[in-house]
């Protein structure tokens, strides 16, 4: 047996027996009384407060600057390449590169944060993030960028969010107590997205007042924020556990998510999501100067329209009644593949913008409710896990969609490309409701 589950309960026996079925489904009676506990009365001032936790203040103070200098560089990357060599195929092998490795090796750093001191090693992995943008803006100022050293260095910052994202998303229980959970991922969201809005407005401005660089500069100075946040916390000590063999407990992670038709059902509408329908945002360069005839400022207002979408999103997400939590993914699913295929027919600025915010929006919506759903349902010892399998399918399948998109919008164009991605969206959606009617709307259901 890899690991003891102390619930004071179950004897070794009835340990064994659920290890060898995966672990406990997530499903059962007492993962759905927790679930109960977030069908609390909902709204701003239940946001707010998640800030009585010394940790999440630190926590969220950190973050948010954070962010802001991460999408500032996001955006500077994605139009330095399309700058550089105009090809829609290298700006979806660029994100390709920055996101790939976390398809492959998040269930290993999922391993990796159910073992370790989350906070420190989120100390390792944020100076790491700041080390690879610094020297990306050593080589813009420089003179000497080439576009296989920023997809190099995509690929690298790939390799350490692999470990990051996953580790980053289970410490939100660590910080918060249960009953403040969906608002702390509520509240995640809204800090990401409030960085999206600010980070590409600035990034569009900087770029064509100063260059790439300034972005990238700024992004490796914003991770002294988080990594101070990171020193001054004070998080409870987690009980000690017996780590078994590397792979069987990456193994036994997959198990225990397949055990559950709930969070296997939202992760399928994730996966797909990601990558026939979020991969549009690697697209987006294209949209503003080839469709829109726009310039690196037209570039930044729409990735900020899509950050103020994803906002709205996020704040919804905190009012979503507990009966509806699990058809929410569906619903949004369905909504994103909608509003994605209007968006890419639209040859007016004003006309995307506005349809690019329920976009976002809806895709807000999927993410956080699955969020909210696998860490309410995942025990303890398997959170990271289970995580890691959301990183895979949301941040890990857009990759392969960019590389897709990329290519087919070389052949067909880039309208026609993110339409495409806009109908397997809405297909995956059909399919997951009529195939999972019998798991129910309502988590009590199977009781």
């Amino acid at each position: 047996m890899s690991e003891s589950f102390d619930n004071g309960s179950q004897d070794a026996s009835t340990q064994d027996d659920i290890l060898t079925s995966a672990g406990t489904p997530p499903d059962v009676p007492p993962a759905e009384q927790e679930m109960e506990k977030l069908a609390q009365p909902s709204g701003a001032l239940a946001l707010l407060n998640v800030f009585k936790h010394r940790n999440y203040r630190l926590f969220f103070s950190g973050q948010i600057v954070s962010l802001m200098g991460t999408w500032m560089q996001s955006v500077a990357q994605a139009w330095l390449v399309y700058s550089l060599t105009h090809s829609t195929v290298l700006l979806g092998l660029t994100s390709f590169a920055s996101q790939v490795t976390v398809f492959f090796m998040a269930s290993f750093g999922g391993m990796i944060a159910d073992r370790v001191d989350r906070r420190k090693m989120l100390l390792v992995t944020q100076g790491l993030s700041m080390l690879q943008a610094a020297l990306l803006a050593a080589l813009v100022f420089a003179g000497i960028v080439q576009v296989w050293e920023i997809i190099a260095l995509a690929f690298g910052l790939g390799l350490i969010n692999s470990v990051d994202v996953p580790t980053r998303q289970a410490m939100t229980l660590d910080m918060v107590s249960r009953g403040d959970l969906r608002h702390a991922i509520a509240l995640n969201s809204m800090m990401f997205n409030a960085g999206r809005i600010v980070g590409p407005s600035l990034a569009g401005v900087l770029i064509a007042v100063a260059g790439e660089g300034v972005c990238f500069a700024l992004n490796a100075l914003s991770f002294g924020a988080v990594l101070t946040s990171l020193i001054l916390m004070r998080l409870p000590q987690r009980s000690p556990r017996t780590s078994g063999r590397a792979l069987h407990e990456i193994v036994q992670g997959y198990r225990y998510t397949l055990a559950s038709p709930r969070i296997r059902t939202a992760l399928m509408l994730v996966a797909v999501s990601s990558m026939f329908g979020a991969a549009y945002l690697s697209m987006m360069p294209a949209f503003a100067r080839d469709l829109l005839h726009g310039n690196s400022t037209s570039y930044g207002t729409l990735m900020t329209s899509v950050g103020v979408g994803a906002l709205i999103g996020a704040y919804l997400l905190s009012h979503i009644h507990e009966r509806w939590l699990m058809t929410a993914p569906v619903v949004a699913a369905f909504s994103f593949g909608v509003f994605l295929i209007a968006f890419s027919h639209s040859h007016w600025m004003w006309l995307s913008i506005a349809l690019v915010l329920p976009t976002a929006c809806s895709l807000m919506l999927l993410g956080g409710t699955t969020n909210t759903i696998i860490q309410t349902l995942s025990d303890e010892h398997m959170r990271g896990r289970v995580i890691s399998h959301y990183t895979q399918c949301f941040m890990g399948m857009m990759p392969w969609g960019s590389l897709l998109l990329g290519w087919i919008a070389s052949h067909v164009g880039v309208s026609d490309a993110v339409s495409f991605g806009g109908l397997v969206v809405m297909a995956s959606a059909a399919v997951a409701w009529f195939s999972h009617r019998d798991v129910g709307v309502n988590p009590a259901a199977a009781q």
